[in-house]
């Protein structure tokens, strides 16, 4: 007996085809889904990665770049002297436990006492404009100065004994550099005969951005 079919089977089976396609396409889109997830996920840790390889040795060299542990900490005191033709400048202090002995530094701007064309040019012209009145007058080279650069403004720099009677300390470093016809003149005092220990860090914060702003209002610039 032939078998005939019958109308709504054939809608079922049609019905059912179209439900299986349908998840297979369902099946398809959620599987794009998380793969693109995942290839998100996978991307930003990789950025993430790549940033924090990069970003961490930078980081790390600024903490340290910034710590003060290891530098000489100068603070600002007083200016201890009465006022001269030259009228009152800077001063600061470092500690025994900062700097290896207790320091005075002493800076005056002296407008229009420098040579305009040649500078703080040797030893002479160091000797003729150095503070030596604001310790104790009386002093004795050790050896040659040199020249130094701080911020835009070059100069010279020498160390010396001091030797008057009533000497703040034994021994100084006096620096002066200049701005085309005027000048600062820095003057270290300290307890001890071995200037050139702390000559560096004396260097140092004469380049600071503290004493650079400090002088471009001095200097009037």
């Amino acid at each position: 007996m032939p078998i005939r079919s019958d109308g709504r089977l054939a809608n079922l089976w049609r019905e059912a085809r179209a439900s299986e396609a349908s998840a297979h396409a369902v099946g398809r889109t959620v599987s794009k889904s998380a793969a693109g997830a995942l290839a998100l996920t996978t991307g930003l840790a990789g950025a993430i990665a790549g940033y924090l390889a990069f970003a961490a040795p930078w980081w790390a060299g600024k903490v340290t770049d910034d710590s003060s542990a290891a530098r000489p900490v100068w603070t600002k005191v007083k200016w201890p002297f009465p006022i001269d033709q030259w009228g009152t400048g800077r001063a600061f202090a470092c500690k025994a436990a900062d700097c290896g002995a207790e320091l005075k530094l002493y800076l005056r701007a002296k407008l229009g006492a420098c040579n305009c064309t040649a500078g703080v040019a040797d030893d002479d012209d160091l000797d003729r404009m150095s503070d030596f009145d604001l310790v104790g007058g009386e002093v004795s080279p050790f050896g040659s100065g040199r020249p130094i650069s701080i911020g835009w403004m070059k100069g010279r720099s020498r160390a010396y004994a001091l030797t008057a009677h009533n000497r703040p300390g034994r021994s100084t470093i006096s620096l002066a550099f200049n701005d085309r016809c005027d000048m600062i003149v820095a003057t270290v005092v300290l307890p001890h005969d071995r200037p050139a220990t702390i000559e560096p860090s004396v260097m140092e914060f004469l380049n600071s951005r503290t004493v650079l702003y400090w002088a471009e209002q001095a200097l009037g610039i």
